[in-house]
């Protein structure tokens, strides 16, 4: 599987780039992003600081012995620095802010919602797979699910399904499962990367991938609708809820903002360069649709 591309970097990102190359100018980039997103999140109300003095009074070592796997060996592309931290998603401090990170980012996308854009991010992203898929899942699996927030918005939706989510970070995953204690049914956590999970094949109605793919290369997103594909079970759903690269809001964006964003996501321009509904049709999905689900993210829903 080769990934193909519908669009290559615009002048303005390739200047981008190499100021990025740049390695005082990507680090003094990264911090601005974050300090940005920290005060934004404070003036909306958010407690960034105050939940994240909060989390780390918590004795973390019975969570992440529940959900580590410590024979897992981690990808190269794992490894590197990523949203402002040097060790990227391995770190408690990443698993504990990404939560008012995402109230943050989200905050900005309709007009007035403030922290409430994340909630309603998920639930336009919802509203979609209702519309497309004929069927309620009974068995879900949610690729890449952080510290659970797309998992529990599944859950809602979904109230009877048996929910699996998987990520990468065993930081993550603990964070994950402190926040699902008072869930009212349980989700089981898998340490494992989304492009060889270790589950067992035609083993879900859905597979749903929620803001992931931006922060992938394209070699491993393409794996991953790969291992989408082994998992669902025939005539099961693959849906994704990402940045929308034909979004204008991207296209209009100042140079200075593009620099800060593409400081915190090393493979933006891969996701960007992705024709998805392609890959998707060679591996034999159909009724491949994409449906803008806010002004700057889209939903894809596909049916093995």
């Amino acid at each position: 599987m080769t990934a193909k591309t519908f669009t290559q970097p615009t002048f303005t990102s390739q200047i981008v780039n190499g100021l990025l190359s740049i390695k005082p100018l990507a680090n003094f980039a990264k911090s601005r992003a974050r300090s940005m997103m920290i005060e934004r999140a404070e003036r909306l109300g958010v407690p960034w600081r105050k939940r994240f003095q909060e989390y780390q009074q918590i004795d973390w070592a019975p969570y992440l012995s529940t959900v580590q796997n410590l024979q897992l060996p981690y990808p190269d592309y794992y490894l590197r620095a990523f949203h402002a931290y040097e060790n990227g998603n391995l770190s408690w401090d990443a698993a504990w802010e990404v939560e008012s990170a995402a109230y943050s980012v989200h905050s900005g996308i309709w007009k007035d919602a403030n922290p409430q854009g994340d909630a309603k991010l998920r639930q336009s992203y919802h509203a979609v797979m209702l519309d497309k898929m004929a069927t309620p899942p009974q068995r879900i699996l949610d690729l890449g699910c952080s510290v659970g927030m797309s998992s529990f918005a599944l859950q809602d939706t979904y109230p009877h399904a048996e929910i699996t989510g998987v990520d990468l970070s065993p930081y993550f995953l603990a964070v994950a499962q402190y926040n699902s204690q008072q869930r009212p049914k349980a989700i089981a956590w898998k340490h494992a990367p989304a492009e060889a999970t270790g589950l067992e094949s035609a083993s879900f109605d859905l597979v749903s991938a929620c803001l992931m793919f931006h922060e992938l290369p394209a070699t491993i997103a393409c794996q991953i609708f790969t291992e989408a594909q082994r998992l669902l079970s025939p005539g099961g759903y693959f849906t994704l809820m990402d940045m929308n690269p034909q979004s204008e809001i991207y296209e209009k964006m100042p140079p200075y903002i593009l620099t800060l964003l593409k400081s915190t996501e090393p493979y933006l321009d891969q996701y960007f360069s992705l024709d998805i509904a392609a890959i998707l049709s060679e591996l034999g999905f159909r009724n491949i649709t994409i449906t803008p689900n806010s002004p700057r993210h889209r939903t894809i829903v596909a049916q093995k």
